[in-house]
């Protein structure tokens, strides 16, 4: 009998143990006070992707104030392959581009390089709800900014209205409207890439505008339209290694074209300052290292006419022009842009490097015009 209990409790303390064991719930370490269950931390909601915009409705609108432009100008056949081969003694050569009607009386803002030489060139303008070719008058050409304003004779027209395109910003939406290889009123979508791209590969006055929206051949001169209908660029150019479309077009700021555009309804023409007919190049500073020109990069002053303000004054070929009326100066296209702007009649202070030493000249602001003379 007393076995028979020995081995139940032992056979009870063992099924116990086991329990325990299989259960997990013994402890082999000093108790302790269980560590509470761990709380999920809050995660930030994504944010909802935005909806793409509709813009056919702007589309529409900025169709009915696109143009098409064509531009036949003649030009004299060399004479000695006119004395071998015969034919005419004058040829007519037709280009095509776009234009943007911006007044209802029948402005149209386009590019200088769409309508040529106005002296030699018969300007045709087609709008978008007529096809009929109305004959168009130059108002005013700048081939600086690469703008010109030709008028045509219709009432009731529908213009784009202005923006402001200092409110740009990257990763805009825009549409550019035109006729590219003549598929007239032809809208593109992209984005503005960059709100003020200058770069020496440019080469030109201006500041662009950067888009990727498809600007191919026949693209110059049409509007550059944002999200709201707005008229912010005038397309104008095209940096491609195939001669179309790859992503980057460039278009003139909304801003400076409209100052352009009144000056020249204005005046006929834009008034600008001058130190004279330099040739200058950009300048970094381990290009003039190279050089033994200083350690100081600038415009290059590369060739000038003795008759020039900056001649006159002191300025040498050879100078890097480092500073203009207290701006530093690091590229041409910025230098460009400071002395246009310079009040004809005053005086600019042009500081230079010249053999790694500054120096400083008192320049006269004349009118930019084309001064005949003899280069240094």
């Amino acid at each position: 009998m007393l076995r028979r209990l020995l081995l139940a409790t032992a056979l009870l303390s063992a099924g116990v143990m086991g329990g325990l064991v299989l259960s997990g719930r013994m402890s082999v370490t000093s108790p302790s006070v269980a560590a509470p269950e761990p709380q999920q931390s809050a995660v930030p909601a994504r944010p909802a992707a935005a909806a793409l915009p509709n813009l056919s409705d702007i589309a529409e609108r900025a169709i009915k104030a696109s143009v098409n432009i064509s531009s036949t100008r003649y030009v004299q056949v060399d004479p000695f392959f006119q004395l071998w081969w015969g034919g005419d003694a004058v040829v007519p050569q037709t280009s095509l581009g776009s234009g943007v009607l911006v007044s209802s009386d029948g402005l149209v803002l386009t590019n200088s390089h769409v309508v040529g030489n106005a002296r030699n060139s018969d300007i045709r303008v087609t709008l978008a709800d007529d096809p009929r070719e109305l004959a168009a008058t130059v108002i005013g050409v700048d081939q600086l900014t690469d703008l010109a304003v030709v008028k045509v004779e219709t009432t009731g027209g529908a213009p784009l209205p202005w923006g402001d395109s200092s409110t740009l910003r990257v990763a805009e939406w825009v549409l550019a409207v035109g006729n590219p290889f003549t598929f007239s009123q032809t809208v593109t979508l992209g984005i503005v890439s960059n709100v003020n791209r200058h770069d020496p590969q440019l080469a030109t006055y201006n500041d662009f505008i950067q888009t990727d929206a498809a600007i191919n051949p026949g693209n110059s001169g049409g509007a550059l339209v944002n999200s709201r209908g707005e008229l912010v660029g005038i397309n104008t150019m095209i940096y491609s290694q195939t001669g179309g479309y790859q992503g980057i077009g460039f278009a003139i700021p909304a801003n400076l074209a409209r100052g352009i555009m009144d000056e020249l309804v204005r005046n006929g023409e834009v008034v600008r300052g001058s130190i004279g007919n330099l040739t200058l190049r950009t300048i970094t500073a381990s290009e003039a290292r190279g050089n033994r020109l200083g350690d100081v990069g600038g415009v290059f002053v590369y060739n000038m006419y003795r008759s020039d303000p900056a001649y006159r004054a002191g300025i040498e070929p050879g100078d890097i022009i480092v500073r203009y009326n207290g701006v530093d100066v690091t590229e041409e296209s910025q230098l460009q842009r400071l002395i246009a702007a310079s009040k004809i009649g005053s005086t600019a202070r042009v500081e230079v490097i010249r053999g790694g030493q500054r120096r400083a000249f008192e320049v006269p602001v004349v009118r930019r015009s084309a001064v005949p003379g003899r280069r240094m």
